[in-house]
Order: C-alpha cells, then structure tokens, then sequence
C-alpha cells in the first residue's frame, strides 16, 4: 500500500504527477477547509508538502498526528513554525535556489509592459479596432529613473537590467548598501518623488507592510508606475486601487497580491494595470529544477536515507 501524503498546497503539474505514482496523495488544497479535511482523512499521512506562500503553523502539525516530513516546494521557509516542527521532531526540507535572476528578468517586463502600454496593445488589435483608430501612445523606458525599494539580490539584479535600458537608478533600504554604486535615499517619500518606476523588490516583514501607501503613491505622481515583484501586502492595495482610480499615479504592473489568488475586480477592471499570477519564478528551469530536489528528499525519507536539503539546522 502506498505511503500518504498531502498537498497543502498545488505545485508545478508533473511534479504532482510523479508524487501520485508513488504516493496516495491528498489534496488539501482544494478543499474549502483544508484543516477540516486534514483531521478528518490524513490521519496516517507521513508526509505534507508545502510552498514557500503557504503557512504552517501548529495547527497545521496537530491535524496531521502521524507526520514526520514538511518538504517545502521552493527555497524560502519563512512562514513555517520551525519551533513547532522541532517539538513534534518533523523534518523539514526545502529547494534551494536562485530566484534573483528570473524575478528580475519579469521585473524588467513588466516595467517596459506597463510603461509602453503592451497589454493594452494587445487587446487594442485582438479587438479588431486597429483598422479605425489609432492606438494611444506609452511612454519610453530609456532616459527615466526606476527606483527600487529593496537593493537585495533581486534589486541588484533588476538595476543591472534597468541600466541596460538606459534608465537611470537610485534605492531606498533600512541602510546604505557600501558595495552599491547607485544613488540611496532614506526616505522612500522622497525617492518616490525622484522616481518614474517605482519597483518594490524588498522582503514582507512587520517594517515593510502596508509601507507603500497612499503617501509614497501620491509622492510618486500621475506620471509615474508602480511594479510589485515581492509580496502584495508590502503595498496598501485599497489605497493602490484609489490611486489608480483617481489617476494619482499613471499604472502598475502587479506579479503579487494581498489574498492570493483572489485578485480585486477593481485591479481586472482598469486598462493600466498589469496583471501576472505570482510568476516570478515560474520558469520551466526554476521549477524542474525544485521538482528534483522535492522528489528526491520526499522519497529519500520513505526509502531512510538521509535528506539533501534539509532546514533542521535552522531551528532555533
């Protein structure tokens, strides 16, 4: 009989596929309760697996009674009680990776989408309206300033990519990066001001929530574009939609949302917003290369041998 586990949350396809080969697989996920389902029928599952948006908290491991693995689909952990996971002696395994340079590239696209106005193009000849009007003009990439909130690894990667378009680029952080060339700002207000494209590439933490908000989107004025490639929430999305509404702020190009996947029908509505489903690292290499390292320590822990990627050494 085969071992089961569960999906708490939907992964790449074929990887889900090679998963039900070897395992029952139970689908938390598409359940309305998904803790509900799990006390209910994951009673002798060994095994979850999880995503780098998903949580798992102590409930999460209290409806699962039987569980000795949480291999997480991707390289960031954040949002799993380790603590918790060490208390019930449950390992836990992730995919580690480099997500810089695929979110960067994205970054870059939908700043030259939003700003050049490619999707609107697009529905202007699928509309068949071409042959009778002509289509409103975007503005050009070269010649203005992006300014990126967040000189980590992925902004670092999007400045490089900015400069290669002619733009010019400052930063905004908690500190001054000492071995980064481009001008920083302390204040985002102000660098909001400065800026064309304003690209938020920083981490979701308590300090960053909600941190551009109303104030930062009118600073940014009705010229300039907002592009979000980290997490939905570091931006106020009610005060998003209003600016968008009211033309404070020319448009967005949004890869990330507060309640992912539910996207507000204000955002789907307006033509100069940018819409992507969280893919900044959904590239065919990204998730192939997850899916080996996932399939290889899941299996590897039924077979007991040791485990390649695990995170225990993070516990605390």
């Amino acid at each position: 009989m085969k071992p089961e586990i569960v999906l708490l949350k939907a992964i790449y396809e074929p990887t889900m596929a090679a998963l039900e080969k070897d395992f029952t697989v139970h689908k938390a996920y598409a359940v309305d309760n998904p803790l509900a389902y799990m006390k209910q029928h994951c009673a002798k599952v060994r095994a979850a697996i999880s995503t780098t948006t998903t949580e798992v908290n102590r409930e999460h491991f209290a409806a699962l009674p039987r569980l000795e693995l949480l291999a997480c689909y991707g390289p960031y952990y954040t949002l799993i009680d380790l603590a918790a996971a060490r208390e019930r002696n449950i390992a836990v395994t992730c995919t580690p990776d480099s997500t810089a340079e695929p979110v960067a590239d994205l970054a870059m696209g939908m700043i030259v989408a939003v700003m050049r106005r490619l999707c609107e193009a697009d529905r202007f000849v699928r509309s068949g309206a071409w042959p009778s009007r002509v289509f409103a003009s975007g503005v050009e990439v070269r010649g203005k300033t992006c300014g990126i909130l967040g000189m980590g690894r992925i902004g670092r990667e999007i400045a490089q990519r900015a400069v290669s378009f002619g733009m010019s680029v400052c930063y905004y952080g908690p500190r001054r990066k000492d071995d980064v060339a481009y001008h920083y700002f302390n204040d985002l207000e102000t660098m909001a001001r400065t800026t064309d494209c304003l690209i938020v590439a920083c981490a979701l933490t308590p300090a960053t929530r909600n941190l551009v908000d109303a104030r930062i989107l009118a600073a940014l004025g009705s010229k300039g574009f907002l592009v979000n490639v980290a997490r939905g929430a570091i931006v106020d999305e009610p005060a998003l939609i209003t600016a968008l509404e009211n033309k404070t702020i020319a448009g967005a190009a949004l890869d990330v949302f507060v309640d992912e996947p539910r996207v507000p029908a204000a955002l789907m509505s307006m033509d100069n917003v940018v819409l992507a489903p969280h893919m900044g690292t959904s590239t065919h290499e990204v998730r192939v290369g997850r899916s080996e390292k996932l399939l290889a320590d899941v299996r590897a822990h039924f077979a007991g041998l040791p485990l390649r990627y695990a995170v225990s050494q993070q516990y605390t």
